[in-house]
C-alpha cells in the first residue's frame, strides 16, 4: 500500500494537489482513499463535484453516538475514490489536532482500511506547524512517505523547512521519511532557482513540477480536478507522471 501525507504551507495549493494526485492514481486503476486533516474540511470537494463531505467531527458534534459505518462519515468521489474529513472543534474552541487524532481512532475502530483494502492513502494535512494532531500522519504509523509542496515564496519555502525539521526529527523512530518536494509554482522572480536551492540544501528531490495553469482554477470552478476536467493537458500530465513513478517505486 502506498501512503502519503502531503504537507505544505497553508494556502500554498496542498489540497489541489492532494486531490489530482489521487485522481491520478485513481485514473491509473487504483483503489484510493484520501483523508482530509484539515479544520476547512475542504480536501476532497473536487473529488466530490462541489459538493462536500461531512467532515467527522461535525458529525460526532450532531449524533449522540459514533457513526456504525466508514458510509456515515464518507463519500464516494470520482472514480471511487473514498473521500473523508477530519473536520475541527467549533471555531475558537478547543485544538484542531485534537481533531484528527480523534478521527483516526475511529478510523480504527470501524476498520477503514481492512474493509477498504485500498492500494493508496493520501493524507492531506494543514502544515505550517507540525505538531500534536498534525503530526499524527507521520507519528503514528498511518503514512510511510512525507510530500513537500512549496512555491517560490520566502513563507512556503520556511514552512518547508519547519516541515522537513519536523519529519526528520521522527527519523530515528522508523515513522515517515520525506520522499521529495513538489513545487507549485506562483511565477515569483527565480522560482526554480530558490527551489532548486533549497531543496539542495535539504537534501531533498523535486519530483513534480507542477505549472501555475488556468486549467486548475477553470475545473475547479466546476467543483472538479484539472484531471477530471482535461486528463490530457500539461499538469494532468504532470500528477499522472509523479503517480506513476510512486507506484512504480512501491511495486
Amino acid at each position: 500500500m502506498i501512503k502519503l501525507a502531503i504537507y505544505g504551507k497553508g494556502g500554498i495549493g496542498k489540497s489541489t494537489c492532494t486531490a489530482n494526485l489521487a485522481a491520478a492514481f485513481a485514473t491509473l486503476g487504483k483503489r484510493v482513499i484520501q483523508i482530509g486533516c484539515d479544520p476547512k474540511a475542504d480536501s476532497t470537494i473536487n473529488l466530490l463535484g462541489g459538493s462536500p463531505v461531512t467532515p467527522v467531527m461535525n458529525w460526532l458534534r450532531e449524533h449522540d453516538d459514533e457513526p456504525d459505518s466508514i458510509e456515515d462519515i464518507s463519500k464516494i468521489g470520482f472514480r471511487n475514490i473514498l473521500c473523508i474529513e477530519t473536520g475541527g472543534p467549533t471555531p475558537g474552541l478547543g485544538c484542531a489536532g485534537r481533531g484528527i487524532i480523534t478521527t483516526f481512532k475511529l478510523l480504527e475502530e470501524l476498520e477503514l482500511f481492512a474493509k477498504y483494502q485500498p492500494d493508496v492513502v493520501l493524507y492531506d494535512v494543514l502544515g505550517d506547524v507540525v505538531c500534536g494532531g498534525f503530526a499524527a500522519p507521520i507519528r503514528e504509523g498511518y503514512a510511510e512517505k512525507v510530500l513537500i509542496v512549496t512555491s517560490g515564496e520566502k513563507m512556503a519555502l520556511y514552512a518547508a523547512n519547519n516541515i522537513g525539521n519536523a519529519v526528520n526529527n521522527f527519523e530515528d523512530r522508523s515513522y515517515a521519511t520525506v520522499r521529495g518536494i513538489i513545487m507549485n509554482r506562483r511565477n515569483v522572480e527565480n522560482e526554480e532557482e530558490k527551489v532548486r536551492s533549497f531543496a539542495d540544501s535539504a537534501g531533498y528531490p523535486i519530483i513534480a513540477d507542477i505549472p501555475r495553469s488556468a486549467d486548475i482554477t477553470k475545473y475547479e470552478d466546476m467543483g472538479k480536478t484539472v484531471i477530471e476536467g482535461d486528463p490530457e493537458c500539461e499538469t494532468s500530465k504532470r500528477f499522472l507522471t509523479l503517480a506513476k513513478q510512486l507506484i512504480a517505486e512501491d511495486t
